[in-house]
């Protein structure tokens, strides 16, 4: 293997190196090299941070952890299709063949209009390939209703790469998080395709037709109806137990834990966002500040609206309900913990975590057209994040400054 890397460096390399016959291609070669091994370029001068990690590297690392998401999304779809449409022959293999039939399509699709729109930008720009879009290309899949449109798909992710990044001008400098944008273009823009209880679920008119490999869907199926969990509690009517509602529903905190439900591709098991969890603070890829502190500010908004009592049957779900529907332990920990577009001070990203967690429960309980919650939240705390640091740094100034006139006048 060195031999093929010597190979490279010294005949492969220069060709689009600056001066090569194809420098303008040089962002692809330099991605597909880093991609296979760590570079050993260094910078020429101070300051210098030695690391044995790289960006490929930690994206690659945050893909590990969304592997649980993933699979069990793959089967989950697969799943409650089969379930829907009254497949009498299911088991785990068609399950799952049938889930990678609708899930698989729409993550190609999000690596395949994506990552042209960066190669471009990369281009046109002659800068490096983002590593970031590792990541922003498979969390975007993982927000949306397994029966989306693969045109739709496509329009969202370009927008979410093109508006929500690129503009600003890349990575490290976009504001917003490239996924959640993509997400909430198609939420406002396209609603009847992710928003209702008819998405979730996948019918069998709009699917695969029925062979050996996917099972035998009963006849006479005429279209599938079956809200979620955060649907059944939203219209729930005032006076009413939204507890209630959700039970006769068939859904209790036992299979919205597990997450055999209708939801968002990766973001119905908490189990599996949890072993997620654990691998990115095991490997100090996330930050555990933002995550904690926004379970917490999800868990103290729901108990004070629970406390309240108010006429709202959304506003008596009990506050651990809050932390297992929707999608917002996915978000809090795998959306919110973006480096770029959350808070940078330690203070900083404890405030701005507490802060998508109350939120998120307040839109909830205050706006039943909009139960979810989670993604305005990060969105709206993705713009504040700059302002909470800059109130961070300017209370540590402060306070130095006092310590040094204490000094002075001593």
């Amino acid at each position: 293997m060195k031999a093929l890397f010597d190979f490279m460096d010294k005949n492969i390399a220069p060709l689009f190196e600056k001066g090569g016959k194809f420098e303008r291609l040089y962002p692809l070669f330099e991605a597909g090299d880093t991609f296979n091994r760590t570079p050993g370029d260094v910078t020429p001068s101070a300051p210098h941070v030695r690391d044995s990690i790289d960006q490929k590297r930690l994206m690659i690392f945050v893909i590990y952890a969304l592997v649980p998401c993933i699979l069990f999304g793959i089967w989950n779809a697969g799943n409650q299709f089969n379930i829907a449409n009254n497949v009498e022959d299911a088991t785990l293999m068609t399950d799952l063949l049938r889930g990678s039939a609708m899930v698989l399509p729409i993550i190609f699709v999000s690596y395949l209009v994506g990552g042209l729109w960066e190669v471009l930008f990369a281009l046109v720009r002659r800068h490096e390939i983002n590593e970031g879009f590792l990541v922003t290309g498979m969390l975007f899949p993982l927000t949306l209703a397994p029966t989306i449109p693969l045109w739709q798909v496509a329009i969202g992710i370009s927008f979410g790469i093109v508006i929500g990044k690129e503009i600003f001008g890349g990575v490290g400098y976009n504001i917003l998080n490239p996924a959640l944008t993509a997400r909430a273009f198609l939420f406002f823009a396209y609603p009847a395709q992710i928003s209702g209880d008819t998405v979730w679920v996948g019918s069998a008119k709009t699917t695969l037709d029925n062979n050996l490999f996917f099972g035998t869907v009963a006849e006479n199926i005429d279209g599938v109806t079956r809200a979620t969990p955060l649907a059944v509690a939203a219209a729930a009517e005032k006076g009413t137990d939204a507890i209630a509602a959700l039970g006769n529903a068939g859904y209790d905190w036992v299979n919205m834990t597990l997450g055999n439900i209708p939801g968002s591709i990766g973001s119905t098991s908490v189990i599996a966002i949890v072993l997620g969890l654990g691998f990115l603070i095991a490997t100090g890829i996330a930050s555990w500040r933002v995550i904690f502190s926004g379970i917490i500010g999800c868990a103290v908004m729901g108990a004070l609206f629970t406390a309240l009592g108010l006429d709202n049957a959304f506003s008596q779900i009990p506050f651990y309900y809050h932390l297992i529907m929707g999608g917002f332990l996915f978000g809090i920990v795998f959306m919110a913990t973006d480096p770029v577009s959350c808070s940078a001070t330690n203070t900083g990203k404890i405030i701005y975590g507490f802060m998508i967690g109350a939120l998120t429960v307040l839109i909830r309980v205050a706006n039943p057209a909009y139960p979810e919650g989670a993604m305005l939240a990060i969105l709206f705390m993705n713009v504040m994040a700059p302002l909470i640091d800059h109130f961070v740094v300017q209370a540590h100034i402060k306070k130095r400054t006092s310590y040094a006139r204490a000094l002075n006048n001593a």
